[in-house]
């Protein structure tokens, strides 16, 4: 969500209907691949908005009332951008480095009061983020050789994670090299990813 001060009345709405909150997703997400020094403010408040201040915002609301019931779940979505260094991911690459080191404290906070937390380090994964950020770099032979997802198949991860307790998903398996070993990935990454088709915007 762009505008995270409507989330508590929002999520007040929903808990009178539906009862109060057990699982939450942060799912939702903006990508633009953009040089910063082109980058409206206008679109980087939006970016760090929907990627960052409203997840946060998110877990502030719910997570009080899982620790009181000791139970719940939060399923934080960040990305591979945000563990190595990617040309034209300024903004998006600092909110999910933000939302990943905020879902880590969490998990090792709220672990003993019965709540997970789940951190999801995804590469390209075939959706209309994906085609949307593909469109805004050029073509490379790096980047039609990297291993592309599907979401069912990270969805299936995510639930298996959830039902064994394990705090992180990496997906597709080949960026897991990269999660665990981040200077080595941020050396390759600064050496081959492409300069983005900077555009102008509104």
């Amino acid at each position: 969500m762009a505008k995270p001060h409507e989330l508590p009345e929002a999520l007040r709405a929903l808990e009178s209907e539906r009862g109060p909150v057990d699982i939450l997703v942060n799912c939702a997400g903006i990508m633009e691949i953009r040089s910063l020094a082109v980058t409206p403010w206008s679109l980087a408040e939006r970016l760090l908005a929907v990627d960052l201040v409203s997840p946060l915002r998110l877990m502030h609301l719910v997570v009080p009332g899982m620790v009181e019931r000791r139970r719940g779940c939060v399923v934080n979505v960040s990305s591979m951008a945000g563990v190595t260094p990617l040309r034209g991911c300024a903004y998006y690459g600092a909110a999910k480095a933000g939302i990943a080191m905020a879902s880590e404290i969490a998990h090792l906070e709220l672990r003993r009061h019965d709540v997970d937390v789940i951190t999801v380090y995804p590469g390209p994964v075939r959706s209309e983020l994906e085609r949307r950020a593909r469109a805004q770099a050029p073509e490379s032979i790096v980047a039609r050789l990297l291993p592309t997802g599907d979401a069912d198949s990270l969805a299936r991860r995510i639930v298996d994670a959830w039902e064994h307790r394990r705090p992180r998903v990496v997906y597709p398996t080949f960026y897991d090299v990269a999660s665990r070993f981040p200077a080595l990935a941020g050396r390759v990454t600064r050496a081959v990813s492409p300069h983005p088709l900077d555009q102008s915007s509104s």
